[in-house]
């Protein structure tokens, strides 16, 4: 596993890197639309903020997750710190959870939200992990402004 300070030098650009089992086009896809629609609604700061801060925080699980280890229920096993980035997809989850939540798109959310989790139970690895972390913290980011709009 990298050092923290390479790590988060690496953190703004890993959401233009595709993850190694998804083709440079369907990333490119992803970001593309989920970006966005996500500047065109909530504009660019706020947007680059939601993304960051669900990539940042699915890097910290990786590295809380191998910390505790494949014995506890948050855990990863020791192979996955060989990943060295899980590319964009956890700043997009985030980001189309939130706007799903913002806009009030809720059989949306609640789809993406069955998606991940299928994933999860499909193929259990690191970026589904990620994913649910992401959708965590969009969820995290949204309830403020939910509060503040009642």
């Amino acid at each position: 596993m990298d050092p923290w300070w390479l790590a988060l030098l690496r953190l703004p650009l890993s959401l233009f890197v595709p993850a190694a089992d998804l083709p440079v086009w369907g990333a490119l896809v992803q970001v593309l639309l989920a970006f966005g629609i996500a500047e065109i609604t909530l504009g660019r700061p706020r947007t680059l903020f939601i993304a960051y801060v669900c990539t940042l925080a699915g890097s910290l699980y990786a590295r809380l997750g191998l910390a505790i280890g494949p014995g506890g229920a948050l855990g990863l096993p020791a192979d996955d710190a060989l990943v060295v980035d899980t590319g964009p997809s956890g700043a997009v989850v985030g980001l189309t959870v939130f706007l799903c939540l913002r806009f009030r798109a809720w059989s949306t959310a609640a789809l993406v939200v069955a998606a991940m989790l299928v994933e999860m139970v499909v193929k259990p690895n690191l970026a589904g992990k990620e994913h649910l972390v992401a959708i965590v913290v969009a969820v995290a980011v949204y309830m403020p402004s939910a509060r503040r709009k009642r």
